[in-house]
């Protein structure tokens, strides 16, 4: 049950960052201030979704691996280890600051660095997540990639 609990979080999380990815870019390339400013209020009320998700797909799976040595297992650590300090430091601050500017207009430089610093981290959140339910699904079909501890 842990491991499908596990999964879907982990699946949602993923597909909440893609489509947070995708419709900014969406609204970026259409220029249209309006668009903008609804796709950055949506990125912050979609944190609703995203954030608990994490939540769970981190707790799980730190207990679904624990006593393991595998190097998959131990790389899937590493890599949530960093989800979650880009999604803190960088994401969730980006999403709030980005809604604010938007929600007055103020479509700037600084603005405009700031939504590419959140590009940046949400596709390198993209890539790690990805990775790690490539892994995830590797282990499912092959358990003897998995040492046990002890």
């Amino acid at each position: 049950m842990k491991t499908k609990i596990h999964a879907a979080a982990g699946a949602v999380a993923l597909i909440a960052v893609v489509c947070f990815w995708l419709a900014t870019v969406t609204a970026e390339l259409s220029g249209h201030a309006g668009a903008i400013a609804a796709v950055k209020a949506a990125v912050l009320a979609g944190m609703a979704v995203l954030v608990p998700a994490m939540v769970v797909a981190g707790a799980s799976g730190f207990s679904l691996g624990k006593g393991w040595k595998s190097p998959v297992v131990q790389k899937k650590k590493r890599r949530m280890r960093f989800i979650a300090a880009n999604g803190i430091l960088v994401l969730l601050p980006s999403a709030h600051l980005l809604a604010g500017w938007a929600e007055a207009g103020r479509f700037d430089a600084a603005f405009f660095v700031v939504q590419a610093l959140e590009l940046a981290a949400g596709a390198v959140n993209i890539t790690l997540l990805s990775l790690n339910m490539r892994d995830g699904l590797a282990l499912r079909r092959k358990p003897s990639r998995l040492v046990r501890a002890g």
